[in-house]
């Protein structure tokens, strides 16, 4: 039998096996839980870096747009309508003066889900 005809007759969970005995002849037993926790570590960052850049693009983008998706409430606010004014502020909404305060949450939502 030649190596092709080999190859073609080994299926995905058994190419897992094999993987798994070279690594634990090629690491060994007891380095190979250590491999694993290193590899884990690197995966980690990799995802908090990935997430971190995210963040910094849709921060970048809302910046260059000039309007916030998100409202930016600096601290705690007395009433109902100043919490509606400092968020439609945020948001850019200038408008507001003469509006209900449902009138002003409909806008606000409007503006968030755009």
């Amino acid at each position: 039998m030649s190596t092709p005809a080999l190859l073609m007759n080994i299926a995905g969970s058994e190419w897992i096996i094999i993987v798994l005995l070279g690594l634990v002849l090629l690491f060994g037993t007891k380095k190979l839980p250590q491999f694993s926790r290193s590899i884990g570590k690197a995966m980690g960052e990799y995802e908090k870096a990935r997430e971190m850049f995210r963040r910094e693009m849709e921060n970048a983008t809302q910046q260059a747009t000039g309007i916030s998706k998100t409202p930016n409430i600096n601290g705690p606010v007395a009433t109902e309508r100043e919490k509606l004014e400092t968020i439609a502020a945020s948001l850019g909404i200038d408008d507001y003066a003469g509006l209900s305060d449902e009138d002003l949450r409909t806008l606000i939502t409007k503006r968030m889900a755009n």
